[in-house]
């Protein structure tokens, strides 16, 4: 690896991870997740959506109310309300997805690609005239054209955004497909890429890496991999993968990891197998 090489992870325990069939967190479980999340020295963590209610605004009010070294981002759709709904909770940093792929857009939204830029530049406009820091995901995007995913990427950077979130939504990418398409968005792209993996196959945590050798900059993960039907790249997975394998994330503290893999297997109610890679052998 170049000397100089950065990789971070985008920890969404709380958001993506939270999807997963029949796993709640309570308000007690989220600040005990995010306090062992910071020990950890995760960085960026997915807290919530702020849209979704009042109950959960309240909790994101409490989790933003930590002494914290990692910076909790609010997820969005990207419309004016849930905008306004992150930062009347106190967000500062603001992520808002929006589909890029065709059978996303015309059977999800019934739009159009051009809709889908100019809302792009509306909420993204809105969002950075409140002094807020503004992140994109391209929903679906493994499946979009790739020219008009440029198109998208180089919408949000010349509107402010800081950088852009790559969604394989249904996992349905391999690694040297995840590869080859997140070196194509990164030659060309003006913001840093972020991969956000599923693993419907199997090879989320694989696709993760092909994307690091494909340029992206950052990566979403869970703790233990939890998340929408197959889950999603796993957060010590992948941790382990960099510090061992690339000599990479020393910011992360690998020893803090035991703890935090057993509080989220706990509090989802989803023992990990005894025979699943690094969480067995971090958890001995």
């Amino acid at each position: 690896m170049q000397s100089g090489v950065q990789f971070e992870l985008v920890d969404t325990t709380l958001r993506d991870g939270e999807q997963t069939a029949g796993v709640v967190f309570s308000p007690e479980e989220k600040m005990n997740i995010v306090k062992a999340l910071d020990r950890a020295g995760i960085r960026w963590i997915e807290a919530g959506i702020p849209a979704m209610g009042e109950r959960e605004r309240e909790t994101l009010g409490q989790l933003l109310s930590l002494p914290l070294n990692s910076i909790l981002i609010a997820w969005n759709r990207a419309n004016l309300d849930d905008i306004k709904a992150s930062v009347a909770c106190g967000f500062s940093y603001i992520h808002m997805s929006l589909p890029v792929s065709d059978l996303h857009i015309e059977h999800k939204l019934g739009k159009s690609r051009e809709w889908v830029l100019e809302r792009l530049r509306e909420v993204l406009g809105f969002t950075k005239s409140l002094g807020c820091t503004a992140f994109v995901g391209a929903e679906d995007a493994s499946r979009a054209d790739p020219e008009f995913l440029l198109r998208y990427a180089d919408t949000a950077a010349s509107c402010g955004a800081e950088r852009l979130r790559y969604a394989d939504t249904v996992g349905c990418l391999d690694p040297f497909e995840t590869f080859r398409r997140i070196r194509h968005l990164t030659e060309r792209c003006l913001l840093p890429v972020e991969f956000h993996g599923h693993n419907d196959f199997g090879l989320a945590t694989a696709n993760t890496l092909s994307a690091f050798h494909g340029g992206a900059a950052l990566a979403s993960v869970t703790v233990t991999g939890i998340g929408e039907r197959a889950g999603n790249a796993s957060l010590e997975e992948v941790a382990a993968s960099m510090a061992y394998l690339y000599q990479l994330g020393a910011d992360i503290r690998m020893e803090s990891l035991p703890e935090l893999t057993r509080l989220v297997s706990e509090a989802s109610g989803r023992p990990d197998t005894h025979y699943r890679s690094v969480f067995t052998a971090i958890n001995g």
